[in-house]
C-alpha cells in the first residue's frame, strides 16, 4: 500500500516577494483545530547566513493553504541558544495548549547545501563549549495558545549529542508524557545500533526526561539511519508511527510501524516496504540532491489521513489515504515485517 500524493503538489512554494522565505519552505508541523488546518512551516531566504524562520499558513480543506501574513510568526532569538536557526516544528495539543518541538542551532547554518556533506557552519574557536563550537543541533519546546505567539520553554534533549526528530505523543500514557528522538552519536555496540536510530523516553513535566530506550533501528535494505517523523496516531491496535529512513545513497523514504498502546517502547507491527518515496523532480532536486520525502505532520479528518512532507529541503507536499485501510494494512505484519501466518 502506498500513500497517494496530491496531484497539485507541491502545495506550498517559496514566496518570491518575501525575502525571509524566497528560497525554502519545507518540513511543516500541521494540526487540525476548530475546523481549520494550521501549518507551521520552516522557511528561509537566499541570504548568505541562511536564517531560518517559522511561517504560518491555514486551510479549510488540507490542500489549499493561505499564508497568515507577510512576516514570520517566529524567528531565531537574538542571543539565546536558538539564535542560529529554528527548524522542523512538530505540533501536538496537550492539556488545552499547543506544544511544538523544534530543532535549533546556536549559530546560523549558512548555505550548507554548497558545502561538502551538506554541513552547517561550525565556528573554529576552541574556547567555545563543544556543543556551540560544533554548532550541533539541539531540540527545544515551544508553548502556544494560538500558533502566532510562542513561549520558549527550553532545551529538552541531552547536552552532549546532536539530537533532532524530537516528537511528542499527543496524549499521556500511564500518566506520563512520551517522546521520540534520534541522537546522532548513539551508535556502536554499546548502543545496539550501527546507525542513528529511534529512541523513546518519558517525562512527568515535559522538560525533564527519563533515560531513553532504543525503540527501532534500520532493518530493511532501504533503511540505514532512521528517525521519527510525525506525532503518533492513536488506533484501536496501538500507536501508528510514521517514520523516515535514509539508505546508503542518502535517499529518504517513508515507513510505518505500530507501537503497543500501553507500552509504546514495544513495536508490534512494521511494514517492510516504504509507503512513500521520491518520484517527482521536485522530490529529487532541491537544496538536497539525493531525493527526499520527509514527513513531519499527519492529521486524520473524517477518516482520511493527511501526511505533510518536505520535498528535497525546498517545498511542501501532501499525501493521503484511508486511515482505517492503512491501519489494517500495517497490522498484517509483525514487528519484524513478516506477514502473520494464517491459522
Amino acid at each position: 500500500m502506498k500513500l497517494s500524493k496530491h496531484s497539485a503538489n507541491p502545495i506550498l512554494l517559496p514566496h518570491p516577494d518575501h525575502p525571509w522565505e524566497n528560497l525554502v519552505v519545507c518540513n511543516p508541523g500541521v494540526i487540525h483545530h476548530d475546523g481549520v488546518f494550521h501549518m507551521l512551516y520552516r522557511a528561509a531566504g537566499d541570504d548568505e547566513d541562511h536564517v531560518i524562520h517559522f511561517g504560518l499558513a491555514t486551510s479549510k480543506d488540507g490542500f489549499h493553504f493561505e499564508r497568515a501574513g507577510t512576516l514570520p510568526v517566529l524567528s531565531p532569538s537574538e542571543d539565546g541558544p536558538d539564535a542560529g536557526c529554528i527548524e522542523d516544528p512538530r505540533i501536538v495539543r496537550l492539556d488545552g495548549r499547543f506544544y511544538i518541538t523544534y530543532a535549533y542551532r546556536a549559530y546560523k547554518p549558512r548555505q550548507y547545501w554548497l558545502q561538502e556533506n551538506n554541513s552547517a557552519y561550525s565556528p573554529e574557536d576552541p574556547s567555545l563549549p563543544p556543543l556551540f563550537g560544533r554548532n550541533m543541533t539541539a531540540s527545544g519546546l515551544l508553548m502556544s495558545d494560538d500558533l502566532r505567539h510562542f513561549r520558549r520553554l527550553g532545551r529538552i534533549t541531552r547536552s552532549e549529542v546532536d539530537d533532532r526528530d524530537v516528537i511528542l505523543f499527543p496524549d499521556k500514557i500511564g500518566g506520563r508524557y512520551v517522546m521520540l528522538h534520534r541522537p546522532m552519536q548513539w551508535t556502536g555496540p554499546q548502543y545496539g545500533t550501527a546507525y542513528p536510530a529511534m529512541w523513546i523516553c518519558h517525562s512527568e513535566d515535559l522538560l525533564t526526561w527519563s533515560e531513553s530506550t532504543l525503540l527501532a533501528k534500520g532493518e530493511f535494505s532501504w533503511e540505514n539511519k532512521i528517525g521519527g517523523s510525525c506525532p503518533p496516531l492513536a488506533t484501536p491496535h496501538g500507536w501508528l508511527v510514521i517514520y523516515h529512513a535514509v539508505d546508503a545513497e542518502g535517499t529518504y523514504r517513508v515507513g510505518i510501524m505500530m507501537l503497543d498502546a500501553d507500552d509504546p517502547t514495544q513495536v508490534i507491527a512494521r511494514v517492510p516496504e516504504p509507503v512513500m518515496e521520491p518520484e517527482e523532480d521536485f522530490e529529487w532536486n532541491g537544496l538536497y540532491p539525493h531525493g527526499v520525502v520527509f514527513p513531519t505532520a499527519n492529521v486524520v479528518v473524517d477518516g482520511t489521513l493527511f501526511v505533510y512532507y518536505g520535498c528535497a529541503d525546498q517545498t511542501i507536499g501532501v499525501a493521503t489515504c484511508d486511515f482505517s485501510a492503512l491501519v489494517d494494512f500495517v497490522m498484517q505484519f509483525d514487528a519484524g515485517g513478516r506477514v502473520h501466518a494464517l491459522v
